[in-house]
């Protein structure tokens, strides 16, 4: 996965997440807006409105105090747990 720091701030942070589409963002924007600390989490991957780009930029912006890197560190790892846990299911249950 490539990733690439449009903008950068203390409390707001704007990534584009290149060759993923509305499924994976999707997941990660549900699990940033469950994490603590995080305000808003967003993406846009609209090419006819962002003059041509494809690939979803991914916006978060947390409360005072919380650093946007560590936010989605942490809401990350909770899609790769869930993903786990899923798969155990599936396993089990074949």
């Amino acid at each position: 996965m490539e990733l690439r720091v449009i903008e950068s701030e203390d409390q707001e942070i704007s990534i584009e997440i290149a060759d993923e589409d509305h499924t994976f963002m999707n997941v990660l924007k549900g699990s940033l807006l469950e994490t603590d600390g995080v305000a808003a989490a967003t993406y846009d991957m609209n090419p006819e409105q962002s003059g041509g780009q494809t690939d979803p930029v991914l916006t978060i912006k947390t409360e005072s105090g919380t650093d946007p890197l560590d936010a989605l560190e942490a809401a990350a790892g909770r899609v790769t747990d869930k993903t786990a846990a899923f798969r155990e299911a599936f396993e089990a249950a074949a």
